[in-house]
């Protein structure tokens, strides 16, 4: 079984839209969204979900109000200062640190489980496919992509499948590490600005560390040249290999408002050409490692 994860330094490159393009042109996989912050593969997709269960990777601090004395030293104490005056904690507050919880001389707080987010297990056109939804405002999204990259492998063993297509997060933060720890290849989606070279640099560096082989894309490469050229010769000087550049041209921009996948959109010619040449030597390059 092999991963390929489809990363990007930033938001908004089109990694998603290639993850799509890809997922419809590959067969022997399955499609796993590790964007949990904000899941949007599905939109493309249109899954049909199987099974959904709660993600629960934290805990808050709940006071019993009938035993609580109201001494105040649980508010004194919170840091974060999620405990009312009436003694209540605020959700959206409690780190679920514990501290109040060890501290209260009768034992009137204690600790619940909390719902951080829901993951889906799903069918779609192109093969069984795993995403996930974090909760608004909640943390732990690394252990939400790991849950994801799980069962993703399992559903590619219950299956007989060979391979696990993944859009990754963007930027170079813990969910990221989650995403393409132990992957077998990433492709890095760019753009030809300051930001785009930036933080390209900075996602191959994270490859490099965790030992993942990369390949680049240049996505809208035409919008300013001169840049195209410095990350192609970035990429020369680190031994990254361009495996594609895609020009700017609305027909994608249609593609996305009528919510269908660029090489299966009837609108496009060029692009999905460019893009199916460019998943060819992507799955060539996957197949030799």
């Amino acid at each position: 079984m092999k991963e390929l994860v489809i990363v990007s330094g930033k938001g908004g490159t089109g990694k998603t839209t290639l993850a799509a393009s890809f997922a419809a042109l590959s067969n022997d996989k399955v499609m796993a969204d590790c964007d949990v912050d904000a899941a949007d593969l599905h939109l493309l997709l249109k899954p049909n979900i199987l099974k959904t269960e709660k993600f629960i990777s934290s805990q808050v601090a709940v006071i019993d109000q009938e035993s609580c004395l109201a001494c105040d030293i649980c508010r004194n104490v919170c840091r974060f200062d999620a405990i009312s005056e009436d003694y209540v904690v605020n959700p959206m507050d409690c780190e679920g640190c514990r501290f109040c919880e060890r501290m209260c001389p009768i034992e009137a707080i204690h600790m619940e489980k909390q719902e951080n987010g829901r993951w889906h297990i799903a069918e779609t056109e192109f093969g069984p496919m795993v995403f996930a939804q974090l909760g608004v405002a909640e943390e732990n999204s690394g252990q939400l992509v790991s849950l994801v990259r799980k069962e993703a492998q399992k559903l590619a063993k219950e299956n007989n499948l060979n391979y696990i297509i993944i859009d990754g997060p963007p930027g170079v933060g813990c969910p990221v590490n989650s995403a393409i720890t132990g992957a077998q290849l990433a492709v890095i989606v760019t753009e030809p600005t300051m930001s785009g070279i930036h933080d390209l640099m900075r996602i191959l560096e994270l490859t490099r560390q965790f030992r993942v082989p990369a390949l680049v894309i240049v996505n809208k490469f035409d919008l300013n040249l001169e840049n195209t050229k410095e990350i192609k010769s970035y990429c020369q000087k680190q031994q990254v290999e361009v495996v594609g550049e895609i020009p700017f041209d609305p027909g994608v921009i249609e593609a996305l408002k009528a919510g269908e996948i660029l090489v299966r959109f009837s609108g496009d010619g060029k692009v999905s050409e460019i893009v199916a040449d460019i998943w060819k030597r992507v799955f060539n390059r996957l197949q030799l490692i």
